[in-house]
């Protein structure tokens, strides 16, 4: 498994596993303590796994958490699906660059995302599975979302969005949302 820096997102990590492919499928490691404890994170620091199902054109997020933030590893395990971060971290050398990432279950690519970065993703399929791993226990009180076709964040969706939930319906513009990070 190698890693690699994104640029565009202070602190980023992209995580590029090796999957073993024959006539059966494939087989790949998509965790592998030593590997993200070289890359410099803690690998005991995540407390909480996850999974969400997709249809396609459904749009998550934006999410991010204040106080502490939470940093996450995302990656899709089946299907295809357009990841984005956006760096809100107002003392970051990236802060406000937004990264895509083509995540699917055939390159099993895992995106790590700082704390203090905001994260979405559209389904590009039907359906399409995303895992997480978290490295704080879900609080709801901290749960910030913004609104997916804010211009300020000026994320370019591929697909027309067909379904979001009604957080993410009445999520406020950026400028709300940041109120709320400081």
């Amino acid at each position: 498994m190698d890693v690699m820096q994104v640029p565009r997102i202070a602190g980023a990590l992209l995580f590029l596993p090796s999957p073993y492919v024959d006539e059966r499928g494939f087989f790949c490691r998509t965790f592998d303590r030593a590997v993200v404890a070289a890359a410099g994170l803690d690998p005991d620091a995540f407390e909480q796994d996850s999974i969400s199902r997709s249809v396609k054109g459904v749009v998550r997020g934006m999410h991010v958490r204040s106080g502490a933030g939470e940093a996450k590893l995302v990656r899709c395990s089946s299907g295809a699906v357009l990841d984005v971060v956006v760096d809100l971290r107002p003392d970051s050398p990236t802060y406000r660059n937004t990264e895509y990432f083509d995540l699917t279950g055939e390159n099993q690519i895992t995106v790590y995302v700082p704390a203090g970065c905001a994260h979405g993703f559209q389904a590009l399929t039907d359906p399409a599975d995303v895992s997480y791993r978290i490295d704080r226990a879900h609080d709801p009180r901290e749960d910030v979302s913004i609104a997916f076709d804010d211009p300020g964040l000026g994320i370019e969706w591929p697909l027309p969005v067909t379904l979001m939930s009604e957080r993410d319906k009445a999520a406020p513009s950026l400028a709300e949302a940041s109120r709320r990070l400081t």
